[in-house]
């Protein structure tokens, strides 16, 4: 996604879903070094408590062996594109259109792309 610097709305939003995420991240792993801290250590022998970078990097070495490094979900992008290969052409240019006129006020690069939608429209028909 690419921000746009004439739109002051958009670098805001850019910078609030980045923090956002940052401050998500913090808090999982903080939550994830807490608990580690209470349970662990009385539950098995021999297990020291963690600090804040340990426990971020136990929250990757999870991500790692359990979820893969894949993004989304599993089969997520699979069933996307077996519905998109099913649509009719129209279909697809309608669902072009929807994307366009919701995403591209905030995050076009440059101006060419906002007149896009507008070329979409078949050739033949006014």
């Amino acid at each position: 996604m690419h921000c746009s610097t004439e739109k002051s709305g958009c670098v805001s939003r850019c910078l609030k879903i980045g923090l956002m995420a940052v401050a998500g991240i913090a808090a999982v792993t903080w939550v994830v070094m807490q608990l580690w801290n209470c349970l662990l250590p009385d539950l098995f022998l021999g297990v020291s408590p963690i600090g804040y970078w340990q426990a971020l990097g136990v929250l990757a070495l999870s991500r790692i062996l359990f979820g893969g490094l894949r993004c989304g979900g599993h089969g997520h992008w699979r069933e996307r594109r077996e519905r998109w290969e099913k649509m009719t052409p129209e279909e697809r240019a309608q669902l072009k259109g929807r994307f366009r006129s919701r995403w591209s006020h905030c995050c076009s690069s440059d101006k060419s792309e906002e007149a896009a939608p507008a070329d979409d429209k078949p050739a033949g028909k006014a």
